[in-house]
């Protein structure tokens, strides 16, 4: 059977653990942005794989990364004098003419903005008078209507209290007439 464990064994097994798998991760990525012709540097891997920055100078990941950033120096300098990649001057023409592209969507966004803010306020203007003194007469003798129904509600109520303080009274009457009837009867024979 097997000695079991110590905590600070188990501590150092998962740590161990976790250093492999981030450094395969490394690894992982430093290939993928390779595969993909992105720009390798330490602080791009490190960020990309989500690891801190010494996990990329340490040895055996850092001379992945050195030979990864070699083979893609020797295709920038392949594909500069073959002119497959664009210049600096056309890059920032480029920006510059996607800039005023922008300025021109913008501009036409906020004319059409006030377009649509003006015919909506001509539909509302639009709506009339005519159409909200319809309405507002309509909900005032809704209101009246209900008022009414209230007033008759409350009578009824009042006329319903009466009645039931009335059929007390005659309640306690009668009652008081019964004990004193029972009494009677009850008396000395």
């Amino acid at each position: 059977m097997s000695q079991p464990r110590t905590p600070a064994q188990v501590l150092l097994e998962a740590r161990q653990k976790d250093s492999r798998q981030k450094r395969a991760k490394v690894l992982a990525v430093v290939d993928e942005m390779n595969a993909a012709g992105d720009q390798i540097s330490f602080l791009a891997v490190a960020r990309a794989a989500g690891v801190s920055n010494w996990l990329v100078y340490s040895d055996g990941v850092r001379e992945h990364i050195e030979s990864a950033r070699k083979g893609q120096n020797g295709t920038k300098s392949r594909q500069k004098s073959e002119g497959s990649t664009a210049s600096t001057a056309s890059l920032a023409t480029d920006l510059e003419l996607t800039r005023a592209e922008l300025r021109r969507v913008r501009e036409d966004r906020d004319r059409l903005k006030k377009a649509v803010q003006r015919g909506l306020g001509q539909q509302i203007d639009q709506a009339g008078s005519a159409d909200l003194i319809a309405r507002i007469d309509e909900l005032t003798s809704q209101l009246q209507q209900r008022d009414e129904a209230l007033a008759a509600v409350t009578t009824a109520r009042e006329q319903l209290q009466t009645a039931l303080t009335e059929a007390q009274d005659d309640l306690i009457a009668v009652r008081s007439a019964l004990r004193n009837m029972m009494r009677d009867q009850n008396g000395p024979e």
